[in-house]
């Protein structure tokens, strides 16, 4: 199967919801799932996919002789009825994507259930690629990003892929910090005290007009839009965040 080929047909597959597709020329998703590397063929778990963005690109590509798992937070897991009706409603919504889809779009998919105090995203060395997009804060937020890491290195494979998008911050910034930025070396650093190894990074969701001193962090920027009716003008010419886009390795 030709990888690309297939890729470019599932971009403008007439599944996909328009504002979601409207923003490929922000998030990049072909060039950032080709340089992930990840093909047709394989076993691929994305972390906490929101909304769905990528589930309606990755589990029709992954379809037939792949797997798209979707890993969601187990609504069990919380301690506050807020929480645990906020992720109910985050994995039901997911549920009912994957269930009411024609099969040939997003048959085989599958979701799991984790503990972010305890994460396990599936049978050890089972898949092969993790996939993370804009997670990252929300974990170094809660404290759970150094378990999290270690997570993603037990399901995979010895040679799997760990593939990281996160809202890139210009210089270290404390965990509490707030604004969703994080600095690169941040990244790497619970990467490789999870045991993975740094293959190469990419600039394809760059962004150098983020000046990343928004009022709101990276939500005043789109999609979030967090901002005065009167900058709307301001932050759409500024686009999305400005992203790191990293590629890891668990040894073999």
């Amino acid at each position: 199967m030709d990888s690309a080929a297939e890729l470019d047909r599932v971009l403008a597959g007439d599944w996909r919801t328009p504002e979601f597709a409207a923003r490929d020329r922000y998030r990049h998703p072909k060039e950032t799932l080709s340089f992930f590397g990840i093909t047709p063929d394989m076993t691929v778990v994305e972390i906490t996919p929101g909304g769905g963005w990528y589930t309606e690109i990755l589990a029709p590509y992954l379809r037939g002789a792949g797997t798209y798992v979707a890993a969601v937070v187990d609504p069990a897991s919380q301690e506050e009825e807020r929480s645990r009706d906020y992720y109910a409603r985050a994995r039901d919504g997911l549920r009912e994507r994957l269930g009411g889809e024609p099969t040939e779009v997003y048959g085989g998919a599958t979701l799991v259930e984790y503990d972010p105090a305890a994460p396990r995203f599936g049978e050890d060395g089972s898949a092969d690629a993790v996939l993370t997009f804009r997670n990252v804060h929300n974990w170094m937020g809660n404290g759970t990003a150094e378990g999290m890491f270690r997570g993603f290195f037990e399901v995979l494979k010895p040679g799997g892929v760990l593939g990281v998008v996160e809202h890139r911050a210009d210089r270290e910034l404390p965990a509490d910090d707030g604004s969703g930025y994080v600095a690169e070396q941040t990244v790497i650093a619970l990467a490789e005290g999870a045991g993975f190894r740094l293959v190469d990074r990419s600039d394809v969701n760059a962004n150098r007009d983020d000046t990343k001193d928004h009022p709101n962090g990276v939500w005043t920027l789109p999609p979030s839009n967090n901002h005065d009716e009167a900058d709307a003008d301001k932050y759409a010419a500024i686009g999305e965040s400005d992203r790191m886009t990293l590629r890891f390795v668990k040894p073999e």
